[in-house]
């Protein structure tokens, strides 16, 4: 008696191929840009939670820019530099941001008056250097909390915000991890 040997079968016994006049014909119905009718995720509540994301980076901007011109003294200038590197790293997050609800076929809210109710993350108004970096810490970890759950929710329904959302994640920890570096 023989045995042969078991196959593997990922999906299905039949080779993969792309039903491209299906994927032609979809495609030609354009009224909604770059979201496709195989797009899984939620764009109402994805939208909603990257417009509070968006808040909460917008927030952190001028948050580390306050600390950045307020902090005083020729000690802290390199750390002044961090704050002022991480303003500019927390807009380009909040660009992306903006840039993905406007994909998903939404609208960035930049409504100052709402921003602060929105954002996940406080201002912060601290005088001295080391309140200005426990601060910009705590506001770090909030965003890497926050953004793990966001991924979480979202999970593999929407693959693009996902990975936007795990790359500014991985700078955020990053931002945290300086932040603690400086506090010690």
């Amino acid at each position: 008696m023989s045995s042969k040997p078991s196959t593997v079968h990922h999906i299905s016994d039949k080779p993969f191929r792309i039903d491209r006049e299906k994927v032609r014909e979809a495609a030609m119905k354009t009224g909604n840009g770059a979201v496709t009718e195989g797009y899984k995720g939620n764009r109402e509540e994805i939208i909603a939670m990257l417009n509070d994301a968006l808040a909460t980076e917008l927030v952190c901007v001028l948050r580390y820019k306050r600390h950045y011109y307020t902090a005083t003294g020729l000690e802290n200038e390199p750390i002044k530099a961090e704050f002022l590197e991480h303003a500019m790293e927390e807009e380009g997050h909040a660009d992306q941001i903006a840039e993905r609800i406007v994909q998903l076929n939404g609208e960035p809210n930049f409504n100052p008056r709402e921003l602060s109710e929105r954002s996940h993350a406080d201002y912060d108004e601290s005088t001295d250097i080391k309140s200005m970096i426990r601060a910009n810490l705590i506001a770090e970890r909030i965003a890497i909390e926050t953004y793990r759950q966001m991924i979480e929710r979202i999970g593999d329904d929407d693959p693009t915000t996902k990975h936007l959302l795990i790359s500014i994640m991985a700078k955020e920890e990053e931002h945290a991890d300086d932040m603690s570096d400086l506090l010690d």
